[in-house]
């Protein structure tokens, strides 16, 4: 049993105005779980989608902001109530301009600091395409590793925005150098790699131990998700294991210089998923891999539970693609007992025919942009 300090965040009322096909959106949700019913087109996804802006100041679907702003309007606006207790509440709102510009406001003070927002409401979001976190380029599961460690360590985001800002420093005078081959911008370099190096160690074991602090909840996820296979995980930190990074640096120098850019670093770290030495992308069907990631999301969230006594939010769009009754159920299940709020869509209502085991639970029907609860 979680101790009784633990925080449930739940969305207590959202608001939505000219997002996608959503016009005007008002809505009080259950704490608990949350249906969405919609044909394709109705709007259901596009309502998660606002809500992820609320978590991670950006889309699943777009990287251009004004795509989701509706026709002939100069803006979308979202805001919620957030709370954890009755004393414990957050007003929060977000509007973002055709020209990009930001407004946010928590509680009435203003920034346009993005991580000041996503910090307030942990989100996490499970698609059809969320298999990508497999599939896809190392920098997905990079994201997926600093999700996690944006939520639980404190000191962790000045360390990724240090290295950034380093990295880039770092890229301009390998540019300079290849352009104009002039050698005496090494003491400059040195300069930069000293700090580079430093920052780069640092996120790279913070990346490495927070994997060692999420296994032993993957691993358990998965045994109850697909027993049939053993997944091993490990994190390739992104240079040579056999060397420091400044070496590292130095052996890719010439390289690097020639290029433009830095090839070894955090920046390059990824995780390796394999099932008896075989890249999971090869060994395991769409379906299988699905059921991985849910292992992998749910785990987040259940080491958030444990680090810091908060929940999250959690999107679950399309439940019907690719996932069978017991799989579906089972992982809903889970994510309840991790004191999740959820918001799950479905285009009808036949996929949804476990749900009457669930207490505190609403439906919700959107049609032609208009979101309705049923009675």
């Amino acid at each position: 049993m979680l101790a009784n300090h633990f925080k449930k965040v739940k969305l207590s009322k959202i608001q939505i105005q000219h997002f996608r096909n959503l016009e005007s959106v008002e809505l009080n949700p259950s704490e608990n779980i949350n249906f969405i019913i919609g044909k394709n087109g109705s709007g259901k996804s596009s309502f998660l989608e606002a809500l992820h802006y609320l978590g991670f100041g950006r889309s699943f679907r777009t990287s251009k902001h004004k795509n989701v702003i509706q026709y002939n309007e100069n803006n979308f606006s979202i805001f919620c109530i957030s709370q954890s207790s009755e004393k414990d509440v957050n007003k929060i709102g977000m509007l973002r301009n055709r020209d990009d510009s930001l407004q946010i406001s928590i509680n009435g003070n203003k920034t346009n600091k993005m991580s000041e927002l996503v910090s307030k409401i942990p989100v996490q979001i499970f698609t059809p395409q969320s298999s990508d976190l497999i599939l896809g380029s190392p920098s997905l599961r990079r994201r997926y590793l600093d999700w996690g460690l944006f939520h639980v360590e404190q000191s962790f985001i000045k360390c990724s925005q240090n290295y950034q800002k380093l990295l880039k420093q770092k890229n301009a005078l390998l540019r300079k150098i290849q352009i104009t081959n002039d050698q005496n911008l090494t003491a400059q370099m040195q300069f930069w790699d000293n700090q580079l190096v430093l920052e780069g160690e640092t996120l790279s074991n913070f990346r490495k131990s927070f994997l060692e602090s999420i296994l032993p909840h993957i691993n358990a996820n998965l045994s109850h998700f697909l027993p049939e296979f053993c997944i091993e995980i490990s994190y390739h930190r992104g240079w040579d294991k056999d060397l420091g990074l400044k070496q590292a640096i130095e052996n890719k120098h010439q390289k690097d210089s020639k290029n433009g850019y830095l090839s070894v670093g955090p920046h390059k770290g990824d995780l390796i998923i394999r099932h008896k030495g075989i890249d999971v992308s090869e060994s395991l069907s769409r379906g299988q891999l699905r059921m991985l990631v849910a292992g992998l999301q749910l785990a987040q969230i259940q080491h958030l539970n444990s680090k810091t006594k908060k929940s999250c939010i959690f999107l679950l769009d399309d439940i019907g693609a690719e996932l069978d009754d017991l799989k579906r159920e089972s992982f809903i299940d889970r994510l309840l007992e991790s004191n999740t709020q959820l918001f799950i869509t479905a285009i009808e209502k036949n996929q949804l025919q476990f749900i009457n085991k669930y207490n505190n639970k609403k439906m919700f029907h959107v049609e032609h942009g208009r979101m309705s609860e049923e009675n």
